[in-house]
């Protein structure tokens, strides 16, 4: 059964239709990148819409459903609305703006637009990797894992955080990653206590922790981890927070596996370092999805409500303290939720490394 054949088996009764405009839901449907289309699945009949620039490749590419060139979006949709007969159609309303949401009712006039159904099912799709899937996450994690590797000997004293993050980047690229997973944080010093700060010029000495996080896309499909490495040296008070660090990540390895809720995944890191005194220094969540996103459902949170992690999910665990000011640390796997617990995808070392 195709994706779309599951989108469309899952609209609850009363939606006649699904309509996928957003760009990662898009790919994930049909497989096929692209910066303008559309994905309608009727109970019947998927129709990938594209203009004049893409549909050439559409053709080549997108299987399972009819690919149709448009000069007019709206329009053709119209028109696809007629010919099914459609009265209602699920849109997403956690991606779709207010404008393009207007700009559709007026387009399809009487047509009903649902903004609550579609997020839901592709969501619940999206939760649980097919095998093909993981291996294309696995492949992408093989270039971070190589990109660690390659980058580890080129931190020194002197460099700057910039230097040092597009060089990780060019080399990923260069070795087949069609695309860097998100914007690299490579952080050093005092900087490293911002959990998601930019690349500066600042320059690396000795003594400073320096915080790497960073993925890479394969085939649409994404990876992510984190390390932190000391520069020259580092003090018994950085060694302390690391292996607090490493200690809450292994907590919540050991605990998380198929029915496991998110929000005990999380509290199983947090409690670790809550217990340790650093309570106010980990303010970000234990953990995300990765897949067509970098971030996904499910969420390992304190605020993740009743939410379970469920077997074939993909998720980080990335545990972290960041000391205003002075130095932050962080860890991060990927790992996939198996029915006893999970299997990890990243593959570098985690204990301190000293370059």
């Amino acid at each position: 059964m195709t994706k779309a054949e599951q989108v469309a088996g899952a609209l609850p009764n009363g939606i006649d239709a699904a309509l996928v405009l957003s760009p990662q839901n898009r790919r994930y449907l049909t497989g096929f990148k692209s910066s303008e289309g559309a994905v309608l699945i009727t109970r019947g009949q998927s129709y990938f819409l594209t203009d004049f620039r893409y549909i050439e490749a559409a053709r080549r590419a997108v299987s399972g459903m009819e690919c149709a060139v448009y000069e007019n979006l709206r329009k053709t949709l119209r028109e696809l609305a007629d010919r099914h007969n459609l009265r209602s159609i699920a849109v997403e309303g956690g991606w779709v703006t207010c404008s393009r949401l207007d700009s559709l009712k007026s387009a399809l006039g009487q047509v009903e637009l649902d903004t609550k159904a579609l997020d839901e099912i592709l969501i619940g799709l999206r939760l649980v990797k097919t095998q093909k899937e993981l291996d294309k996450i696995r492949a992408a994690q093989a270039l971070t894992d190589y990109g660690f590797e390659y980058i580890l000997p080129r931190i020194k004293q002197g460099r700057t955080e910039r230097e040092i993050a597009l060089e990780l980047e060019f080399e990923i690229r260069k070795q087949g990653a069609e695309a860097a997973a998100f914007d690299f944080i490579v952080v050093s010093g005092e900087n490293s206590a911002l959990p998601h700060g930019a690349p500066s010029d600042r320059i690396l000495s000795k003594g400073d922790f320096v915080t790497l996080d960073f993925g890479a896309v394969v085939d649409g499909w994404h990876s992510d981890m984190t390390r932190t490495v000391a520069v020259g040296c580092c003090s018994s008070r950085q060694r302390e927070v690391y292996e607090i660090v490493l200690k809450a990540q292994r907590a919540a390895l050991d605990l998380i596996k198929d029915g496991i809720s998110c929000r005990e995944g999380d509290a199983a890191a947090r409690d670790v370092i809550a217990k340790a005194g650093y309570a106010g220094c980990f303010g970000h969540g234990t953990g995300h999805g990765v897949g067509v996103e970098v971030h996904e459902a499910p969420r390992l949170s304190p605020n993740a409500g009743d939410e379970k992690l469920k077997k074939g999910s993909v998720v980080t665990v990335e545990p972290g303290v960041y000391i205003p000011g002075r130095f932050g640390a962080r860890i991060e796997d990927m790992v996939v939720i198996t029915e006893e617990g999970c299997e990890n995808l990243t593959k570098s070392a985690k204990e301190l490394i000293i370059v």
